[in-house]
């Protein structure tokens, strides 16, 4: 493969990259300022049921390709950039190093908490104080992170 071909490559490797994990950000920015936000304001039985509802229904369809996607689409841009020798690898880099620092925290934190929220047979009271505000606090790392990781793709396009 010559030159033009690594580089042409890279452009569609990185443009799927930052899609999906533009995709991805914009999903939890969206739970961050809109639908955290909206739930603050409804009894804990309904903060409860909403919840288990939305955990059980994300895993699916588009979100979960994305969600898998943008990572390995990432280490398959940062990779094709390196054998092609391009200017990209430091905002590639730190795109994948931002990316796995939000999935740390979910599968640390954010997944585990909706484990227990899912499983919990306190009353929804206890349930929520348990789940609402370290949820909410992780999340909001997660999405920093996150949409670090898209402006690093950003950064990498324009190089």
């Amino acid at each position: 493969m010559d030159g033009l071909q690594l580089g042409r490559l890279t452009d569609r490797m990185l443009i799927a990259a930052t899609i999906t994990t533009g995709l991805v950000a914009g999903l939890l920015f969206g739970f961050a300022c809109a639908v955290m936000p909206g739930l603050r304001r409804v009894d804990d039985a309904e903060f409860v049921v909403v919840m288990q509802s939305i955990n059980r229904r994300i895993l699916g369809g588009w979100f979960l390709l994305c969600f898998v996607g943008a990572p390995l689409l990432t280490v398959a841009a940062l990779v094709v950039d390196v054998i092609g020798d391009r200017a990209a690898v430091l905002p590639i880099a730190t795109a994948l190093g931002l990316t796995a620092l939000s999935y740390l925290i979910t599968a640390a934190v954010n997944v585990p908490l909706n484990n227990a929220l899912e499983a919990s047979t306190a009353d929804p009271a206890q349930a929520r104080a348990l789940f609402e505000a370290p949820w909410v606090r992780w999340h909001i790392a997660r999405t920093v992170a996150s949409t670090g990781a898209f402006g690093g793709l950003v950064w990498a396009l324009a190089s």
